[in-house]
């Protein structure tokens, strides 16, 4: 067993719900469970996405909290009636954070406009009801964080998950006080290299780390995969890859980072998780 299985960790964004996992979702989680991964935050990318990860949380308290929210890329859709219901769904005690929520302007699937009134809408809802902010930036950054300062003293806290940015974009996070997640997008030989030397400028208690499956699969897993699809069995491999960046043990960064996760998502930890996914 390599010290990176044999540690401990939180996988704070993985899209359980995507169609992918259907026909081995539980086999899925077992995989993960075997390779030291105890918890998992279940993102809602859509009212429908949100309704359906508390679902899978419900069923599986011990080790599953989901998130409510509507991906910049679904903006369009989030009408009055679709953030009423987001709002009933962001109440449960088993959503942990509001999002996956944010701006987009990579592909424009919604409106820049469509996109800073649903994230405005979210964000009003994160204060509202209390709950962490699970947020997602791309090629935005400056309206992003516009939109962040007007609210500055009345947000929550907040993670801008599968960071991709430059060093710039990372310092003005890091000043604003976002946490940092980080995913196997630093393991992508194209475009993922530059974040090698920034993970280490995260302070411990602002970092974790996540899979985003079934994206994102860690392009330098040996061997290779059949399938393209990613597994939160692979998120000690992308620890020990953000480790060796940071110069720490993948221990000790299975440590702080499932620490910072537990505290920022209020996720209490049961031993008994290990033991079965349900």
């Amino acid at each position: 067993m390599t010290e990176a299985s044999a540690a401990e960790y939180i996988d704070i964004g993985i899209n359980l719900t995507h169609d992918s996992y259907d026909a081995d979702r539980e086999a899925v989680l077992r995989r993960a469970i075997d390779r030291g991964v105890r918890q998992f935050i279940v993102t809602g990318a859509s009212v429908q996405g949100s309704r359906d990860a508390l679902s899978l949380a419900k069923a599986a308290p011990r080790i599953l909290r989901a998130t409510a929210g509507c991906h910049p890329h679904h903006a369009i859709d989030l009408d009055a009636a679709a953030l009423s219901s987001l709002d009933d769904i962001a109440a449960d005690p088993l959503v942990a954070a509001i999002g996956e929520c944010g701006l987009d302007y990579h592909r424009n699937f919604s409106a820049p406009r469509e996109q800073r009134a649903a994230f405005a809408a979210q964000l009003e809802l994160a204060i509202r009801h209390g709950k962490p902010l699970f947020l997602h930036c791309r090629d935005a950054h400056a309206d992003f964080m516009a939109m962040l300062r007007e609210r500055a003293t009345v947000l929550p806290r907040a993670v801008l998950h599968c960071f991709t940015g430059v060093s710039t974009e990372l310092d003005e996070c890091l000043e604003f006080g976002l946490y940092i997640g980080i995913t196997g997008w630093i393991c992508d030989e194209r475009r993922g290299t530059h974040l090698k030397p920034l993970v280490g400028r995260v302070p411990r208690g602002r970092l974790m780390i996540e899979t985003d499956g079934p994206y994102l699969l860690p392009r330098d897993l040996q061997p290779k995969p059949d399938s393209r699809r990613n597994e939160p069995m692979y998120l000690p491999h992308i620890a020990a890859v953000i480790a060796a960046a940071r110069g720490e043990l993948v221990g000790d960064l299975a440590a702080h980072t499932t620490a910072t996760a537990r505290e920022f998502f209020s996720f209490a930890w049961e031993t008994s998780s290990a033991a079965d996914p349900t």
